[in-house]
């Protein structure tokens, strides 16, 4: 009989859960599974959340390129793009200032550790009583990493990876240093990124300087800051700045009585900034330069121009009124100008009259026939070659190949010095001494002088007759003006971000000997004597009080006219002519572009005190008389010395051309 085994009932209710465990173990089941869940889904909400750039590298993320270009005195010529300002830490502004910030966005700001619970929780239960987001919790903090890190999107992901990121940030910087990041990128409107941009695009003041009602009236925009732009809704803008008003006030950050004065104060919004558009032509240049010197542009980038906006403006105003008045009578469309300083600065650049109507720099981009302005260069060489200024050449018509070059008179004079040839612009002997020089060593020194386009060698090279820009050519009468010495021409001083971190600064280098200095000094009084003497065809460029140097030019059927020169102070150019290429009413370089470059130096040597030009000494004056008894002395011992007679023509090939 089998064998029956008895369990104890105290056994049993052991083995059975009861329901109170059971219903414990299906929570807790279920909370390990949930809590599971929510560490999934934690992290899968930051799956490919970015890493946190370093500190340095907010100031310049999510920067759309801009350039503000300032003077040398920091005063603002021109933005390009959005403005930033400059940047400024909570440190050097007013209590009020960062304050009113604080009370609109993020009032527990310096207690919270970048994400503020009790705020998402209030949020929350708002946004879920009205059915739709009617409130925010984003921090400060979160606000930075939104708007430097991450993208726009409304989503939970970006969410969840922007309140992580925030406690990061909380990690690696003080709160005053991430105030001043917020207060420097944040979005205020009308393409002003920053306190200091909107402090001075609106009021015309720094943000060192607002007033309560001021400071609260910026806070207002981050808010809706193109809804709210203070020239196109200032009522908008004002209802929410009472609210800042108050908040400020409930937290006691001021009192009854300020807040209540600063519902009262008068708002001042300045008019919006006008900029010169016509220094739209020094502008497009000191961009192209910028690319050039830098590989990576910042975002946010200072640029100081060597422009002088004084002299600028009013050389501006002198060349439109010229070119209204004479140049339409002339039927002369265009001009442009350059001035340099002695070193090579540029001081005004005007690249045609009208840079809206066309952008086309004249100065830079153009390349046009500069007719007897460049015979210098040929008088230069052959100074080099050992001509004296008072060997006597004879002015006649001469054959050169199949070239006949003849005067712009068509009148021939015998007999002259290379100093009087050169002063009445004599083309005859130009062509004759360019052939003796050789028009292949002219290319070489016109090079070595700053002349960069490509030009050939032909004969009537040594009357200008290969293109050139007006910015060469000047760069090129700088050696004269500086001694020997070539010229660099620069528009740029230095370059900076809005923080003042240096990224380009001018050197101050030395410069290249490329001519003998006794020989600049003895070209420099030949330059003179074009201005001064009697047969000078630039007399028209004369400045009262200052000895000036320079030469005309004009091409074929007055196409081109010309006038460079310098003084001691400055050298520059002037170019008249018409975009297409047809000739203007017998407009020499002597004429119009004379009168303009007087014009605009006057304006440039206002209130500096005179100096001497290098070589001034060497320039003596001679009546006629004295000229033809130099040149018959001069003439009977050249004869005497040429023992073979042979004639001072050359043969040489070459294109026709009649220029002065």
């Amino acid at each position: 009989m089998p064998r029956v085994i008895r369990v104890p009932a105290q056994a049993l209710e052991v083995r059975q859960l009861s329901p109170v465990r059971i219903l414990l173990l299906a929570v807790g089941f279920i909370l390990l599974c949930g809590a599971g869940w929510a560490f999934w889904k934690w992290q899968s909400l930051h799956t490919g959340m970015p890493k946190l750039p370093e500190p340095a590298a907010l100031w310049q993320a999510q920067r759309e390129p801009a350039i503000e270009f300032v003077d040398i005195e920091g005063n603002t010529l021109a933005v390009r793009g959005p403005r930033y300002g400059r940047a400024v830490s909570v440190a050097e502004l007013p209590k009020h200032v960062p304050q009113a910030f604080i009370a609109a966005e993020d009032k527990r700001f310096y207690e919270h550790d970048g994400a503020d619970e009790a705020a998402i929780a209030r949020a929350a239960i708002s946004n879920a009583a009205a059915g739709e987001t009617v409130s925010g919790a984003s921090t400060i903090t979160q606000q930075v990493i939104k708007n430097l890190v991450l993208d726009a999107r409304q989503t939970m992901q970006r969410k969840a990876q922007e309140i992580t990121l925030a406690r990061q940030l909380e990690k690696k910087m003080s709160k005053d240093e991430i105030l001043s990041l917020y207060l420097n990128r944040i979005y205020f409107g009308a393409g002003l990124y920053g306190i200091d941009a909107a402090s001075r695009f609106y009021f015309g003041k720094p943000p060192a300087e607002l007033e309560i009602h001021e400071a609260a009236l910026l806070a207002a925009l981050p808010k809706a800051p193109s809804k709210l732009n203070l020239r196109d809704n200032l009522e908008g803008a004002k209802s929410r700045q009472l609210y800042v008003l108050k908040e400020m006030e409930g937290e006691k950050f001021i009192s009854k009585e300020q807040a209540a004065a600063a519902r009262d104060a008068k708002i001042t919004i300045i008019d919006a900034p006008k900029y010169d558009v016509e220094l739209g032509y020094a502008l497009d240049i000191a961009a192209e330069r910028l690319k050039a010197m830098l590989p990576q542009v910042p975002g946010d980038a200072v640029v100081t121009l060597t422009i002088d906006p004084k002299i600028q403006k009013r050389v501006e105003a002198k060349i439109s009124a010229r070119m209204a008045k004479d140049g339409k009578s002339v039927s002369a469309g265009q001009a442009s100008s350059l001035i340099l300083d002695r070193n090579g600065a540029v001081v005004s650049l005007t690249g045609g009259v009208d840079y809206a109507a066309s952008p086309f720099n004249r100065v830079t981009q153009a390349k046009r026939q500069p007719g007897s302005s460049f015979k210098p260069f040929v008088y230069a060489l052959a100074l080099e070659d050992g001509y004296s200024p008072y060997d006597v050449f004879n002015d006649r018509p001469i054959t050169i190949g199949k070239w006949q070059p003849t005067n712009y008179s068509s009148e021939y004079h015998g007999p002259m010095t290379l100093v009087e040839a050169f002063a009445r612009s004599t083309n005859t002997i130009a062509a004759e001494l360019g052939v003796e020089v050789n028009p292949e060593r002219i290319v070489s020194l016109a090079n070595k002088f700053g002349i960069t386009s490509e030009m050939e060698p032909y004969p009537s090279i040594a009357l200008g007759s290969q293109v050139v820009s007006l910015w060469e050519l000047v760069r090129a009468y700088g050696v004269f003006q500086t001694g020997g010495y070539r010229l660099d021409p620069y528009i740029i001083q230095k370059v900076t971000d809005s923080r003042g971190a240096m990224y380009y600064e001018h050197p101050a280098s030395e410069r290249d000997r490329v001519y003998a200095e006794d020989l600049a000094a003895e070209m420099n009084a030949m330059l003179m004597r074009a201005v001064n003497s009697a047969h000078g065809t630039g007399a028209r460029a004369r400045i009262p009080g200052w000895s000036v140097a320079g030469k005309t030019g004009t091409s074929q059927e007055s196409r081109d006219a010309w006038f460079v020169g310098f003084t001691a102070a400055y050298v520059g150019g002037v170019w008249v002519g018409n975009d297409d290429d047809s000739p203007m009413k017998r407009v020499t370089g002597g004429g119009l572009p004379a009168d303009i470059w007087s014009d605009i130096m006057k304006i440039a040597h206002e209130g500096k005190k005179s100096e001497q030009l290098f070589g001034a000494d060497r320039m003596v004056l001679l009546d006629p008389a004295a000229e033809e008894r130099i040149t018959f002395y001069r003439g009977m011992a050249q004869a005497f010395a040429a023992a073979s007679g042979s004639s001072r023509t050359a043969s040489r090939g070459g294109s026709t051309q009649q220029v002065e």
